[in-house]
Order: structure tokens, then C-alpha cells, then sequence
């Protein structure tokens, strides 16, 4: 590690209870999603970025139409972009997520307290991702204010979004598509103790079939919509059954996957059901043939109630997510991570690099052609951060050094590829 490394690193030793304290500030402002009320939020982050001293913090608003048609009350994105030397170069997007998925039950503590106990803070969206945003900003920061600036040439854009619960439509990929970001590579939320270079991309589908009411003392006079369903129930867990023979070559991603979520429908208990709605999540691995899957679903739901006279069958997806990856092991981006771990992490081996089964904003960059790579702040596995159960939390040690991790891997980033 060389004397600039050593300064960033001292740097945010010196500043760890000022974004210790940053990140309790973002756990303690709710941002659900749903229901998706995430201005407030976007606005709170504004002005803690430029309390902080970053000069240029956009907040993107975004249509209120098109916020209620994808699921959500108000939306805002955050874009704060600083630059090196004259700008031009290599430009690096941070990009983590500050909506969250409600807090539930079971919790031990408040869900937006940002407690700390016993070296690790506690809160809803604390480990996914609000812990991202500090590490990220914090990062820039020591880039910044370590005296070590005017080494760098380039760019980096920190884009801060609010939808990847409902899909990231909005955020990254509007980002993106604008023209708003146009990053070279990309650094977005994940864990400190694995580099995801690949996730899996995901198919929703609704089944509905419509069928007869009729008085339960005359069955025989209706079309029973949830008998229908049943027998549709009945084919697609057959067919997920077959899913575990399309082994996925990416460490991290065993096979395909599918879980119907969702079951409503009927009128009253003495009624005939005349309708009944299902919801499906269709896992995707990295390479697997979206439009091949779609079709094999389509199959087994029609077959399934094609002898069943008098039932309508509708079938309508509602989220196409594609997958990542895999980003190859070899690419800058990773080769400077990794070293930087190392070095960070000493005694620890090498940093894993793998995929993961769920689907996230990365997909949004790669989709792009954008070299990515999702790493931050975490344990080794979402389970064990409690990720989207009660009691969520992150040690605050993996918070210091996934920050000490990334600014070292901006610098040789923006360092004319120098690793140290």
C-alpha cells in the first residue's frame, strides 16, 4: 500500500463516527416501498450531502404519473458527481439503494432507531443499502479531503435511487437511459466479504381463471375457478421439480427457481368461486433463455386446464428482470478490488468472487455494456445481516473497512490504472 493509500485510510479511520453517525441519520428517516413514498427521503439525502461538503447534489424528481403507474407515492434520485484533476477520463457510478421493504414483525428494537449494540447498528434497509450510501459517500470524501486529490484524473458519480424494491425502473436504468449517468464501470450495493460478478434475473407472471359463480347447494350449475387453479397449482410445482437439472456454471447460483407466491379469489364460503388469482416468481440463472422460459410456463399453466370446459385462462407477465453477468474475474474493475481487499483485509485470504441467486439495480448497468460489480458493506451471506427480516443490522467494522476498500479501488480507478 502506497503513502496516498495510507492517507485515505487514515483519513476515514479519523472520520468513522462522522458517517457512523451519517448512516444513523438515513436508518432513522422511514422509506418503505411499498408504499413507495421516497421524496422525502431523496430530499433528506440532498442536504446531508451538501452539509458534507459536496459541491454539486442533484435532486432528479420524477414524474408523479409515472411514479403511481409503477406502484409508488413520490420518487426522487439522487446524483452527486465529483470531479478530478479536469474531469476527463475514467468515470466510476456508486450506485446503492435507500428504499426499503417495510419492517414487519418480530423486531427486538425500533426498525428506525439505528441502535447500536455490541459493535453493530440495528434498522430496517441499514445493511440493504442504506449502509452503501455512507460507505460510498465517505469514500469520495476521503478522495477528496486526504490531500491525495491531485493524483487523480477523472470522474465519479455518486447516483443514490429509491426503487430497486419495486424494480429500479425509475432509478438506475432512468438514469441511464437519459443520458443522465454514463459511467465506464460501476460499483453497486452488495456485501464486504464477496464480489458478486453475476445474479439472477427474474419473470412475474399473474394467472387468472375465470369461471361460474353458482350456490354451494348447486355446484354443478358453476365452473369452479379455484378447482381450475388447483389443477394449474398442481402442474407448476411438477414442472419446478425439473428446474433443478439447469445447473448454472456461476459459483453462488445453483439452478432455476419457482415460487407462487401469491393465491386470492372466491366470494363467500357457500359460493361456487367464479375467479382466482396467482402470482409467480420465476428465478432466472445468468444465460438462461428468458423467452424459453416464458414459453415453458405458458405450457404447463394452458395444459394444465385446457380438458377444463368453461374456464378462462389469462396470462400476463408483469416484471421481466434480466440477469448479470457474469462480469469475467480478470476485468480491471475486479483485478483492482481485489488487491485493495488484500490489502484491507489482512490475513483474511482472497476475496470471493461469486453470484448470487437474487436480482438487483446491477443488472441495470450491465445491461449497458458497463463493467460492474456489486460490493459494500455486509457479512458474507443476507441471512446473516438479517437482510429484509426483523432485527436487520451491520457490524459497524465492516462499514469502516468496505469504505477503506472502495476508496482505495477508486484511486487506483481514477489513478491511471495503478495497483498498489
Amino acid at each position: 500500500m502506497n503513502q496516498d493509500k495510507e492517507r485515505l485510510v487514515r483519513w476515514i479511520e479519523e472520520h468513522q463516527s462522522e458517517m457512523i453517525d451519517f448512516l444513523k441519520r438515513i436508518v432513522q428517516v422511514p422509506s418503505d416501498n411499498p408504499a413507495g413514498d421516497c421524496y422525502p427521503i431523496a430530499a433528506f439525502l440532498q442536504e446531508q450531502l451538501q452539509e458534507l461538503g459536496f459541491e454539486e447534489v442533484s435532486l432528479l424528481e420524477v414524474d408523479r404519473e409515472e411514479v403511481k403507474a409503477a406502484g409508488m407515492i413520490s420518487l426522487a434520485n439522487i446524483l452527486s458527481r465529483t470531479e478530478f484533476g479536469n474531469g476527463e477520463g475514467t468515470c466510476v457510478a456508486l450506485n446503492a439503494h435507500g428504499d426499503v421493504v417495510p419492517p414487519g414483525l418480530g423486531w427486538s428494537v425500533d426498525p428506525y432507531g439505528g441502535e447500536i449494540i455490541k459493535g453493530k447498528m440495528y434498522g430496517r434497509g441499514v445493511a440493504v443499502s442504506k449502509s452503501d450510501i455512507a460507505a460510498y459517500s465517505y469514500a469520495v470524501l476521503a478522495l477528496k479531503d486526504a490531500g491525495i486529490s491531485q493524483q487523480l484524473q477523472g470522474k465519479i458519480d455518486l447516483a443514490f435511487t429509491f426503487d430497486e424494491e419495486t424494480g429500479g425502473e425509475l432509478g438506475p436504468r432512468r438514469l441511464l437511459e437519459q443520458g443522465t449517468i454514463s459511467p465506464d464501470m460501476a460499483i453497486a450495493a452488495g456485501f464486504t466479504y464477496s464480489a458478486v460478478n453475476a445474479h439472477n434475473g427474474c419473470l412475474h407472471f399473474e394467472v387468472k381463471t375465470t369461471g361460474k359463480s353458482a350456490h354451494a347447494a348447486l355446484p354443478q350449475t358453476g365452473i369452479d375457478a379455484l378447482e381450475a387453479t388447483t389443477k394449474i397449482l398442481n402442474g407448476l410445482y411438477e414442472y419446478r421439480q425439473t428446474l433443478a437439472a439447469k445447473k448454472s456454471s456461476v459459483p453462488g447460483i445453483d439452478h432455476p427457481t419457482l415460487v407462487i407466491g401469491l393465491i386470492s379469489g372466491g366470494i363467500n364460503t357457500n359460493v361456487v368461486p367464479d375467479q382466482c388469482t396467482i402470482r409467480v416468481d420465476r428465478r432466472l440463472i445468468p444465460g438462461e433463455d428468458a423467452a424459453q422460459a416464458e414459453a415453458e410456463f405458458r405450457k404447463v399453466v394452458e395444459e394444465a386446464v385446457q380438458a377444463t370446459e368453461g374456464i378462462k385462462l389469462e396470462i400476463r407477465k408483469i416484471l421481466h428482470a434480466e440477469s448479470f453477468g457474469p462480469v469475467p474475474e480478470n476485468s480491471p474493475l475486479i483485478a483492482a478490488l481485489s488487491s485493495n481487499w488484500q490489502s484491507i483485509m489482512k490475513g483474511k485470504g482472497e476475496l470471493a468472487i461469486n453470484g448470487v441467486p437474487i436480482y438487483a439495480d446491477a443488472r441495470h448497468f450491465y445491461e449497458k455494456g458497463i463493467p460492474t460489480i456489486m460490493f459494500g458493506v455486509g457479512p458474507k451471506r443476507l441471512e446473516d445481516a438479517n437482510g429484509h427480516r426483523a432485527d436487520e443490522n451491520i457490524r459497524l467494522e465492516d462499514l469502516v473497512d468496505a469504505t477503506k476498500i472502495i476508496a482505495c479501488t477508486l484511486y487506483d480507478l481514477l489513478g491511471e490504472g495503478r495497483v498498489n
